[in-house]
C-alpha cells in the first residue's frame, strides 16, 4: 500500500525526522487560507498523486499550466492560485502512463533554501534478506539518470537482522554522502529514526528524494515516498486509515474485496490462474507466442465458486481484454470448483471474447465434464503450451 507525500511527511515528523511545515488542500475554497498559514518567504505547491516524476510531469489541461506538478511561489496568494490551477486536473508522469492521474489533493509547504540535494532510501533486499540503505551524493529529479549512467555514484549498506542497526551504519552513510562536522551526527540520528520507522510500520520501501542540506547546514527530508507491506496492515490500523482508494485501479480494488491477487497490465490476454508461480509462467508463455497478458490474477488455493465467478467478472470488465486463458493446476484448489465458477460466470456476464481453459490435477475429469456439458463456446487444452497457442491464435483470428 502506498500513501501520499503529505501523509509520509506526517509519519516522518512523528519520529523526529526533519521535514518542512505544510498544509493539505482538498477544496478550492481552502487554498488561500492554508497558504497564508505558512511563513514563507517561499511556498512550494505539490500535486499529490501516487507516482514519482511529478516535477517533470505535464498536465493534460492547458488551464493547469506547463510547469509540472511541483511549483515554487513567492507569496501565499501566488501559491493559492497555482494550487487551484492543478486541483482536479490530470497529471501525466513517466510512472503514471499516458492516462495520468487526477490531482485531488495539493500539498503546500514552506520552501527551503537548498545548498545540496542528496538521495537516501531504505528497502528490503530480497537477495540478502536484509534491510538495505541506498544513498547517493546526487539527489533530486535526475536520480534515474544517475542510476543508469553513473551507477558507481550509488552506494548500498545492508543491515544484518541478527545484529541490527548501529551508529557505524549511520557514519558510513554520512561519509558516502560527503557530510562533515555536525552533519555526521545529524545523519546518524536520521538513519536511526528512519530504520525504526521502517521496522515498526512494516514498510517495504522508504525513499527520501531529495534529502537536502539547507543554507544553515541542516539535513531535511524534502520529499518522501513510502510503500507498506499489505500483508502486515492488520498490525498497523493507523496506516490502513491512510489508504486513498481513488489512487488505486478499480479492478484491483474490487479484487481485494474477495481476497484475489489481481494486478492490471497493458496486454490483451486475461489470465486466471491458481498460484503466483503458475501465473508468472502463464504470462511468460503468452508473451512467448506473441501476445501480452492483460493481468496477473491468482485465485489462490482456497478459492470458492463465488470467488472464481467474481474473478471472471473482473477480467471481463477490462475493455482491453480480447481473450481469456484459464490455467489451473489442481492441488489444494480443485478443478471442478474452478470449472463450476467459470461456467456460472459466463452464464451470468456472457462471453464476448475467446476463452481457453486448461485444467490439470485434482478432480480434473469432473472439471472437464462440467465444461464440456455446459454447451458454452469454450476451447479446451491439454497442457499450458497448447492453451497459450490456442488463445493467442483465437485472438489474432478475431482481430482479423
Amino acid at each position: 500500500m502506498n500513501i501520499h507525500e503529505y501523509q509520509a511527511k506526517a509519519l516522518l515528523s512523528s519520529y523526529n525526522i526533519p521535514v518542512s511545515g505544510g498544509r493539505t488542500v482538498m477544496q478550492p475554497d481552502d487554498a488561500e487560507r492554508k497558504a497564508e498559514e505558512l511563513n514563507g518567504p517561499l511556498w512550494v505547491v505539490k500535486a499529490q498523486i501516487h507516482a514519482g516524476g511529478r516535477g517533470k510531469g505535464k498536465f493534460k489541461e492547458d488551464s493547469a499550466g506547463d510547469e509540472g506538478g511541483v511549483r515554487v511561489c513567492k507569496s501565499a496568494s501566488e501559491a493559492a492560485k497555482e494550487a487551484l490551477k492543478m486541483l482536479g486536473c490530470t497529471l501525466v508522469t513517466h510512472q503514471t502512463g499516458p492516462k495520468g492521474k487526477q490531482v485531488n489533493r495539493i500539498y503546500i509547504e514552506d520552501g527551503s533554501l537548498i545548498a545540496k540535494e542528496l538521495y537516501l532510501a531504505l528497502l528490503v533486499d530480497r537477495n540478502t534478506s536484509q534491510l538495505t540503505f541506498v544513498c547517493s551524493k546526487s539527489g533530486g529529479m535526475d536520480i534515474e539518470e544517475v542510476a543508469e549512467n553513473n551507477p558507481e555514484d550509488i552506494k548500498n549498506f545492508s543491515v544484518d537482522p541478527a545484529s541490527g542497526l548501529s551508529k557505524f551504519h549511520g557514519r558510513q552513510i554520512a561519509f558516502s554522502l560527503g557530510l562533515e562536522g555536525d552533519q555526521i551526527k545529524q545523519c546518524v540520528n536520521l538513519v536511526t529514526n528512519l530504520y525504526n520507522l521502517f521496522l515498526e510500520k512494516d514498510m517495504e520501501m522508504l525513499e527520501i528524494n531529495p534529502l537536502i542540506i539547507d543554507k544553515n547546514g541542516l539535513l531535511k527530508c524534502l520529499d518522501a515516498k513510502i510503500g507498506f507491506d499489505g500483508n502486515a496492515l492488520y498490525r498497523n490500523k493507523d496506516i490502513l486509515k491512510l489508504r486513498d482508494e481513488t489512487e488505486e485501479d478499480p479492478k484491483e480494488l474490487e479484487a481485494s474485496k474477495y481476497d484475489l491477487n489481481y494486478i492490471a497490465l497493458d496486454g490483451e490476454i486475461g489470465c486466471m490462474v491458481n498460484g503466483a508461480g503458475l501465473a508468472m509462467a502463464t504470462m511468460d508463455i503468452v508473451k512467448l507466442y506473441g501476445a501480452e497478458p492483460a493481468n496477473f490474477l491468482d485465485v489462490g488455493g482456497g478459492a470458492t465458486r463465488e470467488k472464481v465467478t467474481e474473478a471472471f467478472k473482473i477480467i471481463t470488465s477490462d475493455p482491453n481484454v480480447k481473450g481469456i486463458l484459464v490455467n489451473i493446476f489442481g492441488g489444494i484448489m480443485r478443478c471442478d470448483v474452478i470449472a463450476a465458477g467459470v461456467v456460472a460466470a459466463v452464464k451470468e456476464v456472457g462471453l464476448k471474447v475467446p476463452l481457453v481453459v486448461r485444467l490439470e490435477g485434482t478432480n480434473v475429469d469432473q472439471g472437464n465434464r462440467i465444461i464440456n456439458s455446459s454447451k458454452l463456446n469454450v476451447i479446451t487444452a491439454k497442457n499450458l503450451d497448447e492453451a497459450a497457442k490456442k488463445i493467442v491464435s483465437a485472438v489474432k483470428i478475431k482481430k482479423n
